[in-house]
């Protein structure tokens, strides 16, 4: 999957107040939320909160919002894949 450098068109889509789809905010984003991390990597919402409790991936509550860090998720993905492999 490629994805596309984000340009002043995709600021327009926040200035009008509109949400930008979960793949734009990969680009810049450090951290996402749980349906985005669902949309991202297509496991469940209660998978995602499994690998959290499990340690397997790294989140962070900011208030009542559960974050998930990006790096975390990708190096998360990238090993099961690579285990996969083996």
């Amino acid at each position: 999957m490629a994805f596309k450098k984000a340009g002043p068109d995709d600021m327009k889509i926040e200035a009008r107040g509109k949400r930008p789809s979960a793949v734009h905010l990969v680009q810049e984003a450090i951290t996402v939320r749980i349906p985005d991390a669902v949309r991202l990597t297509g496991m469940s919402r209660s998978r995602i909160y499994l690998l959290i409790a499990q340690g397997d991936i790294e989140s962070v509550k900011v208030g009542r919002t559960r974050l998930i860090r990006i790096d975390s998720l990708k190096r998360y993905l990238l090993q099961e894949t690579s285990d996969a492999h083996d």
